[in-house]
């Protein structure tokens, strides 16, 4: 599945709720779907600044491919991670970098975040494209 298949499929999934409070949820339980973060990794080099709660993203590149882990502390911060991993994980570098995040305006998902979770979840969105960049 291409990256802007999987936007599609996202944003499809996200229509079949009516209201954001379902929307949040499923954000939510989303977010208890990722794999587990090792300890090791919770360092301040994988810390990411500008996020109210704690996140860590660790980013490496595995043959051709970037490959990311991520957790948050906080619920809602991990179904974003987990968003924002559907869409750019195990992708090259440079899918990643040609990759705009579409689905952030087709979900509405700025206006319905609190201006907080907003920027941490840019801040993580910029730190997958500074990853990949890094890697071209």
């Amino acid at each position: 599945m291409t990256p802007q298949e999987a936007q599609q499929e996202l944003i499809e999934e996200f229509d079949m709720f009516d209201n954001w409070m379902d929307r949040y949820q499923y954000i939510i339980d989303l977010g208890k779907q990722l794999p587990a973060f090792p300890d090791e990794w919770k360092n301040d080099h994988t810390r990411l600044d500008g996020c109210q709660s704690n996140v860590w993203v660790h980013g490496e590149l595995q043959g051709a491919e970037l490959h990311f882990d991520a957790i948050s502390d906080a619920a809602i911060v991990s179904g974003l991670i987990a968003i924002l991993l559907r869409i750019y994980n195990d992708r090259t570098p440079q899918e990643v970098i040609d990759t705009p995040p579409d689905f952030l305006t087709a979900l509405d998902l700025d206006k319905h975040l609190s201006p907080t979770r907003s920027n941490g979840l840019h801040a993580m969105l910029e730190r997958i494209k500074t990853t990949a960049q890094a890697h071209t």
